[in-house]
């Protein structure tokens, strides 16, 4: 029963709008003329009906094709172009015939006529992407449309699927980050006992199961002759915390005075990920439903490209980052003008004590400035451009 009513589905599927149109315009005219016995309406109706019967045949054949596109590169700087290529070959063992080539690009839709090809013969177009902002530029899926000149009907093959283009911010360079941010860069001990770790503890008995790597020799040598009985002392760690920083971002609309101020926030959050990044620190990143975790720096700014406004806000999205990445050592939290610090402070109350806090406030315009409060580092950034002197006067 499904595969008849998929069927079904499918064979309406190619009435376009218009086509529809015209069926019900032509059943209409031709009930009207029935009881009214009007001729010229009959005559209207029975055309209405004679034209989708006569473009029917457009449909008739089949398009076997294999449709590539490609993307240099996949990954742009908002202001930068994409070179895309797309090509088209006959995989049928027939001459094909002329087709229409459609490709969705972000918001706008190119349409490509390719010509009549042999069997195994390849048609290639190409365009251009101009990127202006962060985000996502949807690129296909591209598809084959067979149809009559009316546009009456159309059936629509697919045949390469969704690419994207992320366009990252424009990023900030900043110092190295461990000269003063990431004050645990060799690890900071922790209250948990481990059995193998960096920091040395104490030495404990011997028992069934423990690693004999851990066998302190020497020590146990003097427990046997100081005891008489044969005694094993094994090392006792303490676990260790690397550093791992962590950027979350206010995705609720109503905290940011205009979206460029949204855009502001995104070029540091990029920027910090980047340098921690590049200073072989763990990172995640969360705003909203876009987050990532790791050493990755493309996932970092994929995460970054994808972050949309429209979500619960920034104490929410504390919460998950701390979920996320609960060995956060370095919190940044960002967030708009239209914030007030009782939000932040809510928001980085979320981490443990022992995690360092930075709050930087996007104010366009504004002054920058450096503040202290309750613990928390407060940055007023105004312009993307100032947040290396900033971060450079926090940890002072």
């Amino acid at each position: 029963m499904s595969r008849t009513s998929d069927a079904v589905r499918r064979a309406l599927g190619v009435v376009r709008p218009l086509g529809w149109l015209l069926l019900g315009l032509g059943v209409l005219a031709l009930v009207v003329a029935s009881r009214t016995h009007w001729r010229e309406l009959a005559v209207l109706g029975a055309t209405c009906l004679l034209l989708p019967v006569v473009c029917l045949p457009f449909l008739l054949g089949r398009t076997r094709v294999r449709v590539v596109i490609s993307l240099e590169p996949s990954r742009v700087v908002a202001g930068g172009s994409v070179s895309g290529g797309v090509d088209v070959t006959n995989t049928a063992g027939r001459r094909m015939l002329p087709t229409l080539l459609e490709l969705p690009v972000g918001a706008s839709v190119h349409r490509y006529g390719v010509p009549a090809l042999a069997a195994g013969a390849t048609h290639e177009e190409s365009f251009t992407v101009r990127t202006e902002r962060r985000g996502v530029i949807g690129v296909g899926p591209a598809l084959t449309r067979r149809g009559d000149a009316l546009g009456l009907f159309s059936r629509d093959s697919v045949w390469a699927p969704l690419q994207e283009i992320l366009v990252r911010p424009p990023l900030v360079p900043l110092e190295e980050m461990g000269a003063g941010l990431l004050r645990d860069l060799e690890g900071v001990s922790t209250e948990a006992l481990s059995q193998s770790d960096l920091a040395f503890h104490a030495l404990r008995e011997y028992v069934s199961g423990d690693d004999l790597r851990h066998v302190h020799w020497r020590s146990s040598a003097k427990a046997t002759g100081a005891s008489g009985e044969a005694q094993l002392l094994v090392r006792q760690y303490l676990d260790t915390r690397r550093s791992h920083a962590t950027v979350v971002v206010d995705d609720a609309p109503g905290a940011w005075a205009s979206e460029d101020a949204f855009e502001t926030a995104m070029s540091a959050a990029a920027s910090i990920l980047v340098r921690a990044v590049t200073d072989d620190v763990e990172t995640s990143f969360v705003c909203g439903a876009s987050a990532s975790s790791g050493t990755d720096g493309n996932l970092a700014l994929d995460a970054v490209c994808r972050a949309v406004l429209g979500g619960p806000g920034l104490v929410e999205s504390s919460r998950r980052a701390l979920r996320l990445a609960p060995d956060t050592s370095l919190l940044f939290l960002m967030s708009g003008a239209a914030t007030g610090l009782e939000t932040v402070l809510r928001a980085s109350a979320v981490f443990p004590p022992e995690v360092r806090r930075i709050a930087v406030l996007v104010t366009e315009g504004a002054d920058p400035g450096v503040s202290e409060v309750g613990g928390l580092s407060v940055l007023r950034l105004g312009d993307k451009d100032e947040l290396a002197g900033l971060l450079r006067w926090s940890v002072r």
